[in-house]
């Protein structure tokens, strides 16, 4: 079973027109399924009330489906989240008698100057998207699996004769049944009783699949969203980091130290103090210390999106790559 994750930047609901609807929060999960090939759609169901909703929707996905439908702040926010989030395959559809003309000033240089523009076709892109899903044949998946792997937590719950059952999307590696795997930042560890892939049980999972995870040895006030499974040792978890930024174009000023920054990484969305700026040259490319009030659960070389809180609203501010 091969499975993609896309991101649908659209008005609430579009999804639905897709796929079937599953797990509802802040971030709505929809299912598309035709024989071993799957797709998970996300709509970021809270946005633009919370920005954490669309930064979380993007995060978990490998590609992204864009609608746009008129020129608004909430469209030039989308494409800074995206930009910082260096999410580089999609599809735009533009509606309401825009053109890519119109469009293609405001994302000149950014990742979405690559996006596919297509037509308003849900059951031609139902058909494109399962198609891609089946181009990871099982081969190139279990290379992609090969080694230890990782699944961040984005739902949990209690199911009656099941006990603790975790959702999430394998980010690396493979996942086996019985594995044992640490609960970051906890020091908890919890054993995979079953693995299930779109309601179809399973002995593995590997690189891009949607899991729910039943595990045993862990209670659910163990667990909290964010909370990230794993068996590979080089995933770190810590209270301070540091990496080089890449500020957005339209950032008016240096950070500097003192400033509280979010931290957005996988299904993290952490408050930090910036506790050390170092920038030669370009103030828009400077060396950043931050210390953070969780610890952040990461791989080396990790990519984080930063975001600031001014005016009771929270703004894109740009990306960090960790040290």
């Amino acid at each position: 079973m091969s499975n993609i994750t896309v991101a649908v930047l659209a008005p609430n609901g579009f999804a639905e027109e897709l796929g079937k609807k599953g797990t509802t929060s802040d971030i709505t999960f929809y299912n598309l399924k035709r024989g071993e090939s799957t797709v998970t759609l996300i709509e970021p169901t809270r946005y633009p009330e919370k920005l954490s909703s669309l930064f979380y929707t993007i995060s978990l996905a490998d590609r992204v489906i864009l609608v746009v439908d008129e020129i608004t702040a909430t469209f030039g926010e989308t494409v800074l989240m995206l930009q910082s989030a260096g999410k580089a395959q999609g599809y735009i559809i533009f509606r309401n008698y825009l053109t890519p003309d119109q469009v293609a000033p405001l994302i000149k240089g950014t990742v979405l100057e690559h996006y596919e523009a297509i037509e308003h076709d849900p059951i031609g892109l139902r058909e494109k998207l399962l198609d891609a899903a089946a181009k990871l044949t099982s081969h190139q998946k279990i290379k992609e699996g090969v080694g230890n792997g990782t699944v961040p937590v984005d739902h949990h719950f209690n199911v009656k004769g099941v006990g603790i059952v975790v959702l999430g999307c394998v980010t690396h590696g493979l996942i086996k049944k019985h594995d044992s795997l640490k609960v970051l930042p906890t020091t908890k560890v919890a054993q995979v009783r079953s693995i299930q892939k779109h309601d179809d049980d399973a002995e593995t999972a590997v690189t891009g699949d949607r899991v729910g995870l039943s595990l045993k040895g862990i209670e659910a006030e163990d667990l909290d969203r964010g909370y990230v499974l794993t068996n590979d040792p080089a995933i770190k978890s810590s209270l301070t980091v540091t990496g080089r930024a890449q500020l957005v174009k339209y950032w008016p000023a240096p950070l500097k130290e003192g400033m509280v920054i979010y931290l957005g990484h996988w299904m993290q969305f952490l408050p930090s103090r910036v506790t050390g700026v170092s920038a030669e040259g370009d103030w828009r490319m400077p060396e950043l210390s931050f210390t953070v009030d969780k610890e952040l659960v990461y791989p080396p070389g990790a990519h984080v999106v930063l975001h600031y809180l001014e005016g009771g609203k929270l703004r894109v501010v740009g990306s960090l790559t960790l040290s």
